[in-house]
């Protein structure tokens, strides 16, 4: 990278996204901040998404496309990182809207706090919060989560970002590689494999990106983002937290007996992870033996050194479970992790 090298990159993949194209992009040039590039990758589009890149190239010249073999989201986007020419990288995908501020805020952060490798930063939620109401909830909250030391300890639970509101290093590409590709969520895993590794995250308390809810958006269609696969790719990033931070002479069980939790939870055997049972707040199902283990109310946490995994459905059971472990002054991290 020479000194006439933009300060940063923002990769966009686009798969035919002509309808919304044009909003993405031109929130990119309409940025406070000028000095970047804009890479476009089309991925194989059948509309004339090519055309609208061709389009933005001939009227600015910070405006760079390319055309790949329709390959998915992950290899378009891994095509865009190895063009970039600046020491940053910014995500954007093509139906959402970055605020002008975004770049100016993201690269002062970045620039300011060399520690940081991935930066997030609060959104707007761009649906339907009566029809999408999960979605809704999550991205609530997602904009919880600010600095480092939070997004590291509920990193197990959900993906802590909205990806198209992230910056991240390019170095950090070059020494431990973008995006996988397959029936993963890619932009989860990546976070999930650089912070076991010790990059460290953050997000800025400003609302930077209105992240949309298309019907077409990938986190709803597209087969790597399902809930098996969210939890197939995560189940060995947690168990091998579990086995560097979990003393081995305390026992570990799973909150949540239910058959759901119970199946994602026994993921982790195949990481090494030994299940002692299960723990459930339910009396019919307190002393019953499931998957040859036994359901155990919540005092057993009390009886012998241990710890727990939480595999509960939603953020309200979640909430009750952290009020319960604030009465027993069980700290997250220390005595129990949530993993959904």
């Amino acid at each position: 990278m020479n000194n006439h090298s933009p300060a940063v990159s923002v990769v966009m993949p686009v798969y035919n996204g002509a309808a919304t194209l044009s909003t993405a992009v031109d929130s990119i040039l309409a940025q406070t901040f000028t000095n970047f590039e804009l890479i476009l990758v089309d991925d194989g589009s059948t509309d004339f998404t090519l055309k609208l890149i061709q389009h933005y190239m001939a009227q600015d010249s910070r405006v760079r496309g390319f055309s790949i073999p329709h390959s998915g989201v992950a290899t378009a986007a891994n095509t865009g990182m190895s063009k970039v020419t600046s020491p940053l990288i910014a995500r954007m995908d093509a139906d959402d809207y970055s605020m002008p501020e975004r770049l100016s805020l993201q690269v002062a952060y970045m620039n300011s706090h060399p520690e940081i490798g991935i930066l997030g930063a609060r959104v707007k939620f761009g649906g339907d919060r009566k029809t999408a109401g999960g979605y809704a909830r999550y991205v609530d909250w997602t904009n919880t989560l600010l600095e480092p030391e939070e997004i590291l300890l509920r990193r197990f639970q959900e993906a802590p970002f909205a990806h198209p509101s992230t910056m991240i290093r390019t170095e950090l590409v070059q020494r431990y590689g973008g995006y996988n590709t397959g029936n993963l969520p890619e932009d989860y895993e990546l976070w999930l494999r650089w912070m076991a590794v010790g990059v460290k995250a953050a997000k800025l308390p400003s609302t930077l990106v209105v992240w949309n809810d298309p019907p077409t958006r990938l986190s709803r269609t597209g087969e790597q983002c399902t809930v098996e696969n969210f939890y197939k790719m995560k189940s060995p990033y947690l168990a091998s937290w579990l086995h560097d931070n979990v003393s081995p002479e305390k026992k570990i069980y799973v909150i949540g007996a239910g058959k759901t939790s119970r199946q994602r939870a026994l993921m982790l055997e195949q990481y090494g992870v030994v299940i002692s049972g299960w723990i459930d707040v339910d009396p019919n199902k307190i002393g019953n033996i499931v998957n040859e283990r036994r359901v155990f109310g919540r005092d057993v946490l009390d009886k012998e050194p241990c710890f727990a995994v939480a595999y509960l459905a939603g953020h309200d059971a979640n909430d009750q479970l952290e009020e319960f472990m604030h009465t027993k002054e069980f700290q997250l991290g220390k005595e129990y992790i949530l993993a959904s």
